[in-house]
């Protein structure tokens, strides 16, 4: 039976899945009690967007070029009707092999180190890709635009898949449920976080 979606079906985006790495709290104070973090004046997400209306003027085939693709979708807003997820992709990549690979823009240097919000991020984009596109997704792409664009390659795993299934699964059953998650066990994410004065 083919999933659906309806008005009643919950829908979250990849940004609530990068929030609740955060700290899962996040998601409760967003979604359950409708309060804001006014995200709109931190200074990464606003040059993060710069970022992206840049790319869209700027001649990047050299970068696609290096990854052997030959074909791509940009800007491209994906909805997965089996797991309840919707989100924007910079770029699909269509790659000689076959596959297909997202790829991501970030306004960052790279620092030898791999987040776990940018993993999972290109992880969801790849679930969303292979949903709608039909194509098997076994590696996705950052490009750090404040290392002059180094491209780097990031394997991702079935079980990378199942993951981030998993917390997607978790973060609906706090929005349905209004249930409250421990916070996140580093207290170094409290200090400058918007909803440390209501968090108990």
């Amino acid at each position: 039976m083919e999933a659906t979606i309806n008005e009643n079906t919950t829908i979250i985006t990849i940004s609530d899945v990068l929030e609740y790495q955060f700290c899962p709290r996040f998601i409760y104070f967003m979604h359950c009690l409708d309060i804001p973090q006014h995200e709109e004046k931190r200074f990464k997400v606003l040059k993060g967007r710069e970022v992206h209306e840049e790319r869209k003027l700027t001649n990047r085939e050299y970068v696609r070029k290096k990854l052997h693709c030959i074909e791509k979708d940009s800007e491209v807003y994906l909805v997965s009707k089996l797991h309840h997820i919707k989100g924007i992709v910079d770029e699909v990549l269509f790659l000689e092999d076959g596959t297909a690979a997202p790829l991501e823009y970030k306004f960052a240097e790279y620092k030898e180190k791999l987040f776990s919000t940018y993993k999972y991020q290109i992880v969801l984009q790849g679930l969303l890709i292979k949903e709608n596109y039909g194509k098997e997704v076994n590696r996705g792409y950052i490009c750090y635009t404040r290392s002059n664009s180094l491209v780097k390659e990031l394997e991702i795993t079935p079980s990378d898949f199942n993951k981030a299934i998993e917390i997607i699964e978790d973060i609906i059953e706090i929005i349905e449920k209004g249930k409250y998650p421990k916070a996140t066990r580093s207290g170094n994410k409290c200090i400058d976080c918007c909803y440390r004065n209501i968090c108990v």
